[in-house]
């Protein structure tokens, strides 16, 4: 059994070898793509929603509702990110039904990309929203002498990050290979239940904990403008 996709090489273009877990994130994105054209193809506000546009206007919702109880903001401006990377890490993580599946997030490669994204993400929204100097602020504070610490702490979160979603997804799909290896007519199809509820837990927290660190990085605006208010 293959720990992790990277080490299985499904084809070669142009003598480029590409494996499962290129693959499979192309896979994964083609799908995603797909659904998105299906749910928007025919988007009028006159007649019934279709079953794919009622589908992601339910997700597009709840996600705004996850995003405004986080940052006690409008959620328009975090959506597109926040989104992406919650459909897709729970794409990934549900196709694990389909047999000969091997999600993406189950390499490490793919979790640290997701993870380095939200690092990159942080301090982008934390400038547009308080500016330069307010964003950097926050590395200075109570005191300058906690530099360094801040510093070491926004890369250490980046890094659990990654490592938590490549260990819960990779761990989890070396169990279920094992179980059903061992007895095959016994775990499949509970533990394929078992691995979508888990998949789109892993997905949630990733997406929850992303949008945690852009809020922390933003949320000195509110206190600014009551300030600037007040003043």
């Amino acid at each position: 059994m293959e720990i992790t996709p990277d080490n299985i090489i499904v084809t070669e273009v142009g003598g480029i070898p590409l494996n499962a877990t290129v693959v499979w994130t192309w896979v994964v994105m083609a799908i995603l793509a797909l659904i998105s054209w299906l749910a928007t193809r025919n988007i009028r506000e006159d007649l019934v929603p279709s079953r794919w546009q009622s589908l992601l206007e339910a997700i597009v919702e709840e996600l705004r509702r996850q995003i405004r109880d986080i940052s006690q903001h409008d959620p328009g401006r975090y959506l597109p990110f926040i989104g992406t990377l919650f459909l897709f890490i729970a794409v990934s993580n549900m196709l694990t039904v389909v047999p000969g599946y091997f999600p993406p997030t189950a390499s490490l490669s793919t979790t640290a990309a997701l993870a380095l994204c939200v690092f990159i993400a942080v301090p982008i929204y934390g400038i547009v929203e308080r500016g330069v100097g307010g964003y950097f602020r926050n590395y200075v504070q109570p005191t300058p002498l906690m530099l360094p610490f801040n510093i070491i702490g926004e890369l250490s979160r980046t890094l659990a990050l990654a490592i938590r979603l490549y260990g819960n997804v990779m761990s989890g799909a070396v169990i279920v290979g094992i179980l059903i290896s061992v007895a095959p007519f016994v775990f499949p199809i509970l533990l394929r239940l078992l691995g979508l509820l888990t998949g789109l837990i892993q997905a949630y927290i990733f997406a929850v904990l992303a949008m945690v660190y852009i809020a922390s990085a933003t949320a000195g605006r509110v206190g600014e403008t009551e300030t600037a208010d007040n003043t």
